[in-house]
């Protein structure tokens, strides 16, 4: 990132150092392994992982695995790269919400013999239908008044697999009449006969993420728990667990608004439904907002994380343009990324008065913003291929490029005059033609004569073929994080986002590896794909395509 920072978080901190209520910082990341992580994740990782850095702490991944049947070995694999690659080491840990089943039981037995918790035999609609409103109070469950040693009778049947699943849930008892709806004893177990990913058939009662997850924050001596603002209203039963159970150091929760971004979506039951339909081309499709799939179009880490710190941290919602994010990426890649010919639609040029079996180099710069990073020679020969959009049949307005009678001149190479051009009998332009002064070889012309436009150009003999992959927003609507009633992401899904060209390169690109970034000059910034052969993704445009 460009700079140090500092956010809301930060001042929180300072005053419980001061105070004396903490003496060392301890934070976590805390996802869900149902899917991959995305954009919105990696501000999360920001605000925990470089917190744990600034003050001196530790920083634990921790995955939730409490609800097993979305969750698959995949998934924590993947979560783990993607933090490797952003720099967020776990320098606390690595550890599993399934490590804690036997601890968050121990609990749930205490907070029965408490009197804080009882097995309600309810549905889950009964449950809702009793749960209240805003303005009104909550029912008592009939089975509230349950004794201890029939709560405990009850619990241990549920544990030992006695009843099918949606039988019975154990509540906290709290406050059903309680403004927040949240402490209306909420369930914090239920019965799940289904297979764990680490823990196989070992259990078949799991606890609820608002019982489970304090527990796990205090078991690791967490001191902030950072989450999204969304669990606002959950803090109090987050407090009243750990209360309850007892525990002498206890984790506090403070909430930040989580990351929304123009033109996409954040939601990981949307991105499961463009995957699973087969709306994109997997998890790591370019177009996804996926970590994986921005890493597999070209952008870095640093990029990422310097949209995050740029879009910054704070506890009202905002929609932050995906265009800030377009702009980090190219902020960095215009001094990293070397420098490379692609013709993206190509024409053919045939120099009329170069010879025909002539081949010669010209010395092109690696990076103009890097003067370490030197040249490279790109061979020239009688047949070019040039971007068709340079060419026009007859002179236009501010067009400085190829027509006929116009000079131009080819890219650290030749001044060229366009003279003729051939088309078929639709008026398609199929070759053009051009003379050379063979005296402005890397140089201005003798007699004085302005030359106004250069082109870039590939020698057709040495031309690398490639497939160039063009993108556009994967959503028409620009706020897809409030959908109007009734839609669904599908509704707003661009059917015409991605862009294939037949293309051609200078022959370096054909010993470009997985990954390998480069500015196509003129044309953009590309990436080598790391799934489909000679195939190089889009990353972002040379210009802002909206003024920042």
């Amino acid at each position: 990132m460009s700079e140090e920072t500092s956010f809301f978080i930060h001042d929180i901190i300072d005053e419980d150092l001061r105070e004396g209520r903490v003496d060392a910082i301890h934070t976590r990341f805390p996802p869900e392994p149902n899917g991959y992580l995305h954009i919105g994740s990696a501000k999360a990782i920001f605000i925990n992982s470089y917190t744990a850095q600034k003050y001196g702490g530790k920083f634990n991944l921790r995955y939730d695995d409490t609800n097993p049947e979305k969750e698959d070995n995949e998934y924590v694999e993947s979560i783990y790269e993607d933090l490797k690659w952003l720099g967020a080491i776990p320098t606390g840990g690595i550890f599993y919400g399934s490590d804690y089943f036997s601890k968050c039981y121990e609990f749930a037995l205490q907070l029965i013999r408490q009197g804080d918790a009882y097995v309600c035999d309810l549905s889950a609609e009964e449950m809702r239908e009793t749960r209240g409103t805003l303005t009104e109070p909550g029912v008592n469950s009939p089975y509230r008044d349950r004794t201890v040693e029939e709560n405990l009778a009850l619990f241990e049947k549920m544990k030992n697999g006695e009843f099918p699943d949606g039988a019975c849930t154990l509540r906290a008892k709290i406050d059903m009449a309680s403004p927040n709806l949240n402490l209306r004893d909420p369930a914090i177990y239920r019965i799940k006969h289904a297979h764990h990913h680490r823990q196989g058939d070992a259990w078949c009662i799991y606890p609820m993420y608002d019982f489970a997850h304090p527990i796990q924050d205090a078991l690791e001596g967490i001191t902030h728990s950072l989450c999204s603002l969304e669990f606002e209203n959950h803090r109090p039963l987050y407090d009243w667990v750990v209360d309850h159970v007892g525990f002498e150091k206890k984790p506090h929760q403070y909430e930040f608004a989580r990351l929304n971004v123009t033109h996409t979506v954040m939601s990981k039951r949307y991105l499961r439904q463009l995957v699973f339909s087969g709306s994109v081309d997997g998890w790591d499709d370019p177009r996804m907002p996926t970590l994986c799939g921005l890493r597999r179009r070209g952008y870095t880490p640093t990029s990422i994380l310097e949209f995050v710190r740029r879009a910054g941290v704070a506890k009202t919602y905002s929609n932050v343009e995906i265009e800030l994010l377009e702009h980090c990426a190219r902020e960095e890649l215009n001094f990293k990324a070397p420098r490379r010919v692609a013709v993206l639609e190509p024409l053919e040029l045939v120099l009329e008065n170069y010879p025909e079996d002539k081949v010669e180099y010209f010395e092109l710069n690696n990076n103009p913003n890097d003067e370490n990073a030197g040249t490279r020679k790109v061979p020239f020969s009688r047949t070019l291929y040039v971007e068709r959009g340079d060419f026009r049949k007859e002179k236009e307005p501010k067009f400085f490029r190829l027509f006929p009678g116009n000079e131009v001149r080819l890219m650290g190479a030749y001044v060229c005059r366009c003279t003729r051009f051939d088309e078929d009998e639709n008026g398609n332009v199929t070759r053009i033609y051009g003379e050379l002064d063979l005296d402005t070889a890397g140089k201005n012309p003798a007699d004085g004569r302005k030359v106004k436009g250069t082109i870039h150009w590939l020698s057709k003999e040495h031309a690398y073929a490639l497939t160039a992959v063009n993108f556009e927003h994967l959503f028409t609507r620009e706020n897809m994080s409030a959908l109007p009633e009734g839609t669904d992401c599908l509704d707003f899904l661009n059917t015409d986002s991605r862009h294939e060209l037949c293309a051609f390169g200078e022959p370096s690109l054909a010993e470009a590896k997985e990954g390998d970034t480069f500015q196509f000059v003129r044309m953009g910034y590309y990436c080598k794909d790391t799934r489909y052969e000679n195939t190089f993704n889009s990353v972002v445009p040379l210009k802002d395509s909206k003024g920042k």
